[in-house]
């Protein structure tokens, strides 16, 4: 299954429709509840924010015509964790100053098929992001190489287009699907030749109009024979060119899926290879591990930031409150993203990512980057 993420200018009603703070036709209400939500800032306050960084940065007004908060539609899988979406969010900003500030997973959108009445699930996820240029204070130019490295990006992060994880799975589903496309075409192929068959069987006799004449001899109508044959000529030849044309297209779809068994094959291969290697080499194994913990910090950090900003009076000074609501969070992101709590452990083992992640949860927004700023000349010292 293949991945794509596009960046588009925000609607007015995205976080209307993002959020579900309404109710839409096209939803299935019983799926909503499998959505999962997280927000950083509301739209209107990030604008606001660009706009008033934009005139302290420039001295200009943000131009009118800036698409300073924009939205994309990340195509996922039905298993895609809110983690590696900020996974995802989190190499964006690293790798081209793109910040999201808001991520909506909607698993309740899709359509009913006509012919099997079988729901067919649309899984996407929305991402909102500040696309303002923090050096320059005006809105982020990117190139086409950009934006290719955006795809690159999300298929890296979201597994889908390499399918390191998981691999097995979906090579037994697509070569099962191999193998319906193989009936499917033998059927066609059969229909095929029976449609050309039947214009020579005895089936065109009936096609013949004999009537009696003056002496009650049957004499053929030439002209009402013609006029039959010219109509059983365009049916065939409609029906032909039908299953014919659908023959190639079944023929082309095998050729392409298994062209994908091969290439997740290969990556089978590679993954037990890479397994195999961290297992043996303790080196590969603490570089895979830190990058594990890194990407479970980071998730950590932007689930803080959305429980500070759901409830920003609620009173941080208890601390048995704080260690309780930090669990919580902890425990959240554990059972949403299936992280083994030891995981979590072994972040807090660290003193020193302890004082900071408390910091980040207890104070307000106006010290956020002075501890960010902390966090992230720890992980440049490792």
């Amino acid at each position: 299954m293949k991945t794509s993420i596009n960046f588009k200018a925000v609607k007015s009603d995205s976080e209307t429709h993002n959020f579900r703070k309404k109710t839409f036709d096209y939803i299935r209400k019983d799926l909503t509840p499998k959505n999962e939500y997280w927000m950083e800032q509301k739209i209107a306050d990030r604008i606001q924010k660009i706009e008033a960084y934009c005139k302290e940065k420039s001295g200009r007004k943000l131009q009118k015509n800036a698409m300073p908060v924009r939205e994309a539609v990340v195509v996922i899988k039905e298993d895609t964790t809110m983690l590696e979406l900020q996974n995802l969010a989190k190499r964006l900003e690293e790798e081209l100053k793109i910040r999201v500030f808001q991520i909506a997973i909607h698993k309740d959108e899709g359509h009913t098929d006509k012919d099997t009445k079988e729901w067919k699930p649309n899984y996407h996820a929305h991402l909102v992001a500040d696309w303002q240029d923090l050096d320059t204070g005006k809105t982020l130019k990117h190139q086409s190489f950009h934006y290719s490295k955006m795809q690159d990006l999300t298929a890296e992060c979201l597994n889908m287009e390499r399918g390191i994880s998981g691999s097995r799975g979906r090579l037994e589903a697509i070569e099962f699907k191999i193998r319906q496309k193989e009936e499917d075409l033998k059927v066609l192929e059969e229909r095929y030749h029976l449609m050309k068959s039947e214009m020579g069987s005895k089936k065109s006799e009936e096609l013949v109009v004999k009537e009696n004449d003056f002496l009650g001899f049957k004499k053929i109508k030439t002209d009402k024979t013609i006029k039959n044959y010219e109509r059983a000529f365009r049916t065939y030849k409609s029906t032909i060119l039908k299953h014919k044309t659908e023959l190639e297209s079944k023929s082309q779809q095998i050729t392409e899926l298994n062209t994908k068994v091969d290439d997740l094959k290969k990556q089978v291969h590679l993954f037990k290879t890479k397994n195999s290697v961290l297992l043996s080499n303790p080196t590969v194994f603490a570089s895979e591990k830190k990058k594990y913990l890194d990407s479970i910090i980071n998730s950590l950090q932007k689930e803080i930031k959305f429980a500070r900003f759901k409830n920003p009076h609620l009173d941080r000074t208890d601390r048995q409150k704080l260690i309780s609501e930090m669990e919580k969070i902890a425990q959240k992101i554990s059972q949403e993203n299936s992280i083994p709590f030891a995981a979590f452990n072994e972040i807090f083992k660290d003193a020193e990512m302890v004082t900071q992640l408390f910091s980040l949860l207890k104070f307000s927004e106006k010290n956020e980057y002075e501890i960010q700023s902390i966090i992230k000349n720890k992980k440049n010292i490792r």
